[in-house]
């Protein structure tokens, strides 16, 4: 019996580990969370949140870029349809040219920040986002986002510092509560992650990150049934069985050691976007 005991817990560990290393708030979704708007949003982006043809979003701004790469916006909306297309590098050395023209504009800081980050220059993002805001004139997106990029090195306690300061600007934000729900789960505290990420999902109407996020966690901790309950809540028949499938997808990771795996959906970590 205790041996069985064990199996499982080693077991749950490797879940946990495994989806765990591959967070990224934005955030993630990330995922960790900055705002049920979308934290890149929030965080320089200036395009809709939504890119439902990121090719098309390409294709309308790159020549636009290439005729004026200074001008800050169309940097911004360029680096956000390469992002959404998963040219992530492409999207940092867009940014960057932006910034070395325009190096006080506080979002650009804010977007390169947040595309260093998804490109998993952590250390980078983090000064490049200090620069975004300061201790006078502290934005709490930001904020939540330097804990998320704090939490990607195992900085747990240092990056909890971070949401503590964001939800003293904003109290019982859902994005921020997501992304310390997903530090627990990082740092193995089930318990914790779940108690934050259903406080998150009661103030955050119907954000699927949120909801996935909470639903993962319940699924590690054994609670599959409810976990489908709410990965499934208010959705369409067709949608809530594909967020269910995505759900058990995610759980499955069980058996890949960590390298490759999924991230959760993040509402920041970081996806700011």
């Amino acid at each position: 019996m205790s041996r069985q005991f064990s199996k499982q817990g080693r077991n749950k560990r490797l879940v946990v580990s495994s989806l765990s290393s591959a967070l990224l708030l934005v955030c993630l979704c990330s995922c960790q969370t900055t705002s049920p708007t979308d934290v890149t949003g929030s965080l320089g982006d200036t395009t809709a949140k939504s890119h439902l043809d990121p090719r098309g979003d390409i294709n309308a701004y790159r020549d636009r870029y290439k005729a004026n790469p200074k001008d800050p916006d169309l940097a911004l909306n360029y680096a956000s349809a390469l992002r959404a297309a998963a040219e992530r590098s492409q999207a940092v050395a867009v940014l960057e040219q932006a910034t070395i023209a325009n190096p006080k504009n506080k979002a650009l800081l804010a977007g390169y920040g947040r595309a260093l980050a998804d490109n998993g220059n952590f250390e980078q993002a983090f000064d490049v986002l200090s620069q975004a805001h300061s201790p006078e004139d502290p934005d709490w997106r930001i904020l939540s986002v330097q804990g998320a990029v704090l939490d990607q090195q195992g900085k747990f306690e240092e990056a909890r510092q971070y949401y503590a300061s964001a939800l003293r600007i904003v109290p019982d934000e859902p994005s921020v509560l997501s992304n310390l729900g997903l530090s627990y789960v990082l740092s193995k505290e089930l318990g914790k992650a779940e108690e934050v990420l259903r406080k998150a999902y009661s103030h955050a109407g119907n954000d699927r990150r949120i909801r996935m996020n909470l639903a993962v966690v319940l699924g590690l901790e054994g609670h599959m049934a409810e976990a489908e309950s709410i990965a499934k809540a208010n959705l369409p028949v067709e949608e809530a069985n594909a967020d269910v499938a995505e759900l058990k997808r995610l759980l499955a990771r069980k058996d890949t050691r960590g390298a490759g795996a999924d991230r959760l959906p993040v509402a920041t970590i970081a996806r700011t976007n």
